[in-house]
């Protein structure tokens, strides 16, 4: 018997604000191939409709003002998608039948509760970061509290907790007080084919560094848990020192971008890399296979994504030894470096090496290739499925 199941998340494409849109996308039309039934209720614009079907998914939108960037603001804003969340929601469930609901993170996690016990169906959450992680615990004052607690609400709620790695399993069961037992382990994949770069590489290599320079990339979220300062720190010595000379580029943008210029200046690297701001999925692809090296300083990390599509791009990288990471990269050195977390001496060690050892270089980029094949998407579907399935003949209902 086919499985239907109502996927909620705040964003599926074209509606991008991060990495969460591209999973849950992934995931879905992976679970169309495993025979289940997906229905997936997340916002929308004027620009797309409110019903249709992409690859086999059918994605159903509430009609949302933009977001507020202002965090307080921002709250209140996911209060009132929710509200409307749950009416589409409610009248769906009038025209079909769903088996299960299956949330992404808080935002959507007042709507979940409300559909799952309305349609007397097993819940799931998926947790792919928290707030207590991303401000070090410091969640105290609100809204970091209000989050925090919803989060902590939202994993007690469900019927089963889903994490991207192990170590966001220990970190989940241990700051919210849950049995490890209700947490299922299923990664996050990647798919080779879709980071084709589109751009004339040579042309656009040759916007950041000449010939005979080097090329640091780091990319992702300008925000502080994401350890960019200890990079740029890093590479103090290494540029002052290097020959062949070295460059950076960053990829991103986010709320310390303005601390992270600031730190540039005054560490007298104005004139030896560039920041690119938001970019698309395109130029991103194009990015790691002009890159020499890419860096992924992260002081918290529930998984490592970049890292995954730095190596199936052919890009070496050097990762903190921390969180989800440790799971993406290996110990051994054997697809990629790893620092000690927070330590940019040891940083700036393992870069000045990985752009000295061409021989390291390619040996890790060979068997990097080979790794990122652990990270099927449709392999993670079919264990997702599975889940489902299990709630499903176990007759877990809200």
């Amino acid at each position: 018997m086919s499985l239907r199941v109502l996927i909620l998340t705040w964003e599926y494409p074209p509606i991008v604000e991060g990495g969460l849109a591209r999973h849950v996308r992934k995931l879905s039309e992976a679970m169309v191939r495993e025979g289940v039934e997906v229905h997936v209720l997340t916002r929308g614009d004027d620009s797309v409709p409110v019903e249709a079907e992409q690859h086999g998914v059918t994605v159903h939108r509430v009609r949302e003002p933009t977001r507020p960037r202002d965090l307080s603001e921002f709250v209140t804003w996911v209060e009132h998608m929710n509200t409307d969340m749950v009416a589409a929601g409610v009248e769906l469930g009038d025209r079909l039948s769903f088996d299960l609901v299956h949330g992404h993170d808080w935002l959507v996690g007042t709507a979940c509760d409300h559909l799952a016990k309305r349609f007397g169906c097993p819940m799931v959450a998926t947790i792919h970061a928290t707030e207590y992680g991303r401000h070090q615990g410091w969640v105290d004052k609100h809204p970091q509290s209000w989050i925090h607690g919803v989060e902590k609400w939202m994993v007690h709620r469900a019927d089963r907790v889903i994490t991207c790695s192990h170590y966001m399993q220990g970190h989940v069961a241990d700051i919210f007080d849950l049995d490890e037992s209700r947490i299922t382990v299923i990664p996050n994949g990647i798919d080779p084919l879709d980071l084709q770069p589109v751009d004339d590489l040579p042309t656009l290599r040759a916007n950041f560094a000449k010939p005979d320079e080097r090329l640091v990339l780091l990319v992702g979220r300008l925000v502080y848990e994401k350890g960019f300062q200890l990079a740029l720190e890093a590479l103090v010595p290494i540029i002052e020192g290097s020959d062949p000379p070295v460059r950076f580029l960053v990829a991103g943008s986010g709320t310390h971008e303005a601390e992270l210029k600031a730190q540039v200046h005054d560490l007298g690297l104005d004139d030896h890399g560039t920041f690119l701001g938001w970019i698309g999925d395109d130029v991103l692809h194009s990015l790691y296979r002009i890159a020499d090296l890419c860096v992924i300083p992260s002081l918290y990390e529930p998984f490592g994504l970049v890292a995954l599509e730095a190596m199936a791009s052919g890009c070496p990288c050097i990762v903190a030894d921390t969180g989800g990471l440790r799971e993406v990269v290996p110990p051994g050195e054997r697809v990629g470096l790893r620092f000690n977390g927070g330590d940019p001496e040891h940083l700036g060690v393992m870069i000045d090496r990985l752009l000295t050892d061409e021989q390291l270089r390619d040996r890790l980029v060979a068997e990097a290739q080979e790794h990122v094949l652990q990270f099927d998407w449709q392999d993670i579907g079919k264990q997702t499925a599975d889940l489902y399935a299990e709630l499903h003949r176990a007759g877990v209902t809200t």
